[in-house]
């Protein structure tokens, strides 16, 4: 069904790490080191600068990958996994993107399951890896039905 997207990439999409949203996202989700929530902390660090928490790169613009639309309801989120190149952290500027890795289908009691494996990339201004982040979604057999792919 959407095997054809596999290896397609949006273009890049340039995001500026903000205090203010990072900040909010720590208090979202729970975080309370003091490397992500106290600018004299981690001043006094080696990093010298607040740290992202690893789950931040969520919040990005990654861009669209021309001629896939999926719906905004009814996916199911898969699984996910961050690695990290070094610490990203507020001020950075990170050049964003988005790859289809894969798609797969499989049989299960509810009808066909399709899973759509993404990787998201960000790069600082000198095209370095910053982090990749890996993350599966399942299309159940009504979202599949109700694509025109």
């Amino acid at each position: 069904m959407l095997y054809e997207f596999k290896g397609n990439r949006s273009s890049k999409v340039t995001n500026v790490i903000e205090k203010g949203a990072v900040l909010k996202f720590a208090k979202a989700i729970g975080e309370t080191h003091p490397m992500y929530i106290d600018e004299n902390y981690a001043k006094n660090s080696s990093i010298s600068n607040l740290l992202v928490p690893a789950t931040f790169p969520v919040t990005l613009d990654y861009g669209t990958i021309p001629g896939l639309t999926l719906p905004s309801v009814g996916l199911i989120h898969g699984e996910q996994s961050f690695h990290y190149h070094r610490p990203l952290v507020v001020g950075d500027v990170v050049e964003c993107y988005r790859e289809v890795k894969d798609y797969m289908e499989k049989e299960a009691k509810s009808g066909t399951l399709g899973m759509l494996t993404f990787t998201d990339y960000g790069e600082d201004e000198q095209g370095e890896l910053i982090f990749e982040n890996e993350r599966v979604i399942i299309l159940t057999e009504t979202v599949r039905k109700e694509l025109s792919y």
